[in-house]
Formats: structure tokens, C-alpha cells, sequence
């Protein structure tokens, strides 16, 4: 379960590589392009630029090598030539990239267009309750302190915490153990201690927790109909506290709490 730091070390390197797909990802006008656009030019940049894997594409039998989940979608919406990204759309990508045999996986939601105040808020509120659940980490804390954060923050704002889904750990394995619940006990749960590495990745909705699985197998959607966003990194468990593995350039909020 616990890493060497030379294998954290080389996810770090699979970490630094998946934040330039987001980057990447910063710099296109997504506004009228449709999510499998959109899922073959982060293909084509993991492969091509970066030479690395999609680690998602053909995992489970999944073809691509994102997922794209947007508005009500909670999460592993499929990329579809005919799923538009729309001004005032709330779309979340969630990918993972595997180089030298370790795997790091990360999501980001992105407001296409002017979106309402509604959308902008429950973005914000999710990237912050993420941010919350990665501050609680560090030797000697429990996985319930994450959880118990994140659900804090999310109800502090009345938004409801999807509890189907979770964080896990990972490495050589997309998943690994332990499961990384967004809501729990303070004080409860697996004792953290340093080399730990695995994910955080909380989905909140407007409404309701209450998700279902649409026909294709994947696309979970948020019952009520109401919007959903979600915000990943992966994380290492250090001596003094976290290592945020896929630290983009533009968070040095969390760069602060993380010995990157």
C-alpha cells in the first residue's frame, strides 16, 4: 500500500505530465466542441506530446481515454460526437495518464461560456471542499478526517455529497487499496502514515446525493436532474504532510501545504 519514494517519485513524473493535459485542455476554446473532439486531442497529446498512456482507455472495457461528464452527468460520462459543450455547460474531465509502469489520475470542471451564478458557485465549492479533504492529510490522520472535510464544507454551502463514488489508492493499479470516502467521521479509519498514495475526489450536487446509472452502463447522472461537479488529485502522504502528485502551475494555494 505504502510506496518507496523513488516510486513516488516516478508518479510524481506521471503527475507532473497529466497537469500539462489540463493545461493543455486550458488553452482551447472547448465552447462548441463535442466531447469526443475533445477526448481525441487529449488522446492524441497523451500519446503524441507526451509519450505516455491513457491509462483509462480499454481499462474495464472502456474505449477513450477520458471521461467527460456534463451538467447533471455526476460521473464516467462516455465522449460522444453528438454530446456539445453548450455556453453556460458545467463539464468535468477526469483522466488519468500512465508512464514508466505508475499512474496518476486527476479531474478538473470547466465552465463553458457564461455560466450562471448557480454553476459557478457549486464549481467553486466542490474545487474548495477538495482542498479542505487534501489539508486533513498527513501522518498519524485518518481517512475519516478527509471525508469529514469535505462533507463539512459541502454542507456548510447545502450541497449533498455523492456517496456512491470515492477516492482510492493507486499506483501500478488504476485502484488500489484503500477507499477514500468524501464524507465520514473525524477521528474514525485507516491511520495515514507517509509513502501512502491514492486519490481525493469529491462530487457534489445541487440537489439530492441521489444518482442512477443510465442504459449504456457508465454515465451516472444526479437523480433530481440538478447539476454536479467534481474536482481529483492524487496525493502522496509525506513525513511532514501531502504531496499533491498532479499539482497544476496556476494552484499555489495548495502548493503551500505541499512539498512539490
Amino acid at each position: 500500500m505504502s510506496k518507496t519514494p523513488q516510486q513516488i517519485a516516478l508518479m510524481a513524473e506521471s503527475g507532473r505530465l497529466l497537469a500539462s493535459v489540463f493545461g493543455y485542455l486550458d488553452r482551447l476554446d472547448l465552447l462548441g466542441m463535442s466531447t469526443l473532439q475533445v477526448n481525441d486531442l487529449v488522446d492524441n497529446y497523451i500519446v503524441g506530446e507526451l509519450k505516455a498512456r491513457p491509462a483509462s482507455k480499454g481499462q474495464y472495457g472502456f474505449a477513450y481515454a477520458m471521461n467527460t461528464s456534463r451538467n447533471e452527468v455526476v460521473c464516467h460520462g462516455v465522449p460522444s460526437a453528438n454530446d456539445i459543450l453548450r455556453d453556460g455547460d458545467l463539464v468535468n474531465f477526469d483522466i488519468t495518464l500512465e508512464k514508466n509502469g505508475y499512474i496518476a489520475d486527476s479531474s478538473k470542471t470547466y465552465l463553458i461560456g457564461e455560466v450562471s451564478d448557480q454553476a459557478r458557485q457549486l464549481a467553486e465549492v466542490t474545487y474548495e471542499a477538495m482542498c479542505k479533504g487534501i489539508e486533513a492529510v498527513k501522518p498519524g490522520a485518518r481517512l475519516g478526517d478527509i471525508g469529514h472535510a469535505i462533507e463539512r464544507h459541502a454542507r456548510a454551502h447545502r450541497y449533498s455529497v455523492v456517496r456512491e463514488y470515492c477516492g482510492h489508492g493507486i499506483g501500478r493499479e488504476m485502484h488500489e487499496p484503500p477507499e477514500v470516502l468524501h464524507w465520514g467521521k473525524a477521528g474514525t479509519g485507516l491511520t495515514l502514515r507517509e509513502g501512502m498514495t491514492f486519490t481525493i475526489e469529491p462530487m457534489l450536487n445541487r440537489g439530492t446525493e441521489d444518482v442512477r446509472t443510465l442504459r449504456d452502463g457508465w454515465t451516472v447522472v444526479t437523480r433530481d436532474g440538478q447539476l454536479s461537479a467534481q474536482f481529483e488529485h492524487t496525493v502522496a502522504v509525506t513525513r511532514d504532510g501531502v504531496r499533491v502528485l498532479t499539482l497544476r502551475p496556476e494552484e499555489l494555494h495548495l502548493r503551500s501545504i505541499s512539498a512539490c
